[in-house]
């Protein structure tokens, strides 16, 4: 049988969210067979494998927080540093794009989860349900689109609802306050111009957003030929770099992304260049820039032949 379940959340005091949640589910518990729907059978199957597979992390994770003397002793700031480091492997493993490595990282971060929710939860903080609970009202709560009546045209106006459902959750507070301040500045400047963006504040059109950085270039040049003003060009230069972050955005690049691809282009072909050097039997010292950027030209060649 067939049924929805309406599920009503709390998000904050005074504040309350409820939404239709329709799950698939069979109360008499028959086994999917001949007449059943194939595809919500399959379909429920596979969830149920899912459910198994986190029942026995959370269930490793239970024994080893009990028996084993290093997880025992951990805390939730010892893992920080921890996650962190996961968090840039995963990231290292979608920019090469490496399939196996993702899975991997992923799972290692999972992990943190689970771990962080068992620490929590010995102190009655909170358990990896109230995670669960707390992300998917949150879903919910901010795709009226989806779970409610609102309607939208495009994938810009899902963001900006998003943001406007959740600076009313948050009250009085920023558009801004969502921000960390530990985020790179890189990230930071993004975040902010998307987070401005979403209640209105910004640019119609990508070509006014060039404008701006040919602007903010000229204003760098012109502080470069000022004496003693050293203060000074790290300010356009600063205003530079949030004017092309800005322009990334517009037109759909990523600049964390595109830059780090382009630290790891020129490593490549840098690293090129010392080998190409080493089998000359010359240091890259004692050679000129032009016999180093014939190897460099070289390099570029074999990743468009690759």
């Amino acid at each position: 049988m067939v049924f929805p379940k309406v599920i009503t959340m709390k998000f904050q005091p005074g504040f309350f969210f409820e939404a239709k949640l329709v799950r698939f589910a069979d109360t008499r518990k028959k086994k999917c067979g001949k007449g059943r729907n194939t595809y919500f059978c399959g379909m429920k199957n596979r969830i149920e494998e899912k459910v198994e597979a986190f029942r026995e992390l959370l269930e490793i994770m239970d024994e080893l927080r009990e028996k084993c003397p290093w997880d025992k002793k951990q805390t939730l700031e010892s893992l920080r540093y921890l996650t962190i480091e996961e968090t840039y492997e995963l990231s290292d493993s979608i920019l090469g794009r490496n399939m196996e490595g993702i899975k991997k990282e992923l799972g290692d971060l999972m992990l943190h989860l689970v771990f962080y929710s068992r620490i929590a939860s010995e102190t009655g903080g909170f358990d990896i349900k109230d995670v669960l609970d707390s992300i998917n009202a949150k879903l919910i709560h901010r795709h009226p689109h989806i779970f409610g009546d609102v309607k939208v045209k495009d994938a810009r106006e899902v963001r900006d609802n998003w943001e406007k459902i959740k600076l009313k959750e948050k009250g009085n507070e920023s558009v801004l306050s969502g921000v960390p301040n530990s985020l790179p500045a890189m990230v930071k400047a993004y975040r902010i111009q998307e987070k401005a963006s979403g209640v209105g504040f910004d640019w119609d059109y990508a070509d006014q957003v060039w404008e701006k950085v040919m602007e903010e270039l000229s204003e760098l040049k012109e502080a470069e030929r000022q004496e003693d003003a050293q203060e000074e060009k790290e300010h356009e230069f600063g205003d530079l770099l949030f004017a092309l972050i800005n322009y990334a955005r517009f037109i759909d690049v990523n600049p964390e992304d595109a830059l780090e691809r382009t630290n790891r282009k020129f490593i490549q072909r840098f690293l090129f260049v010392e080998e190409q050097a080493k089998k000359i039997h010359k240091p890259l010292r004692e050679m000129t820039l032009k016999e180093m950027d014939l190897f460099w030209k070289e390099a570029k060649k074999l990743e468009g032949s690759s």
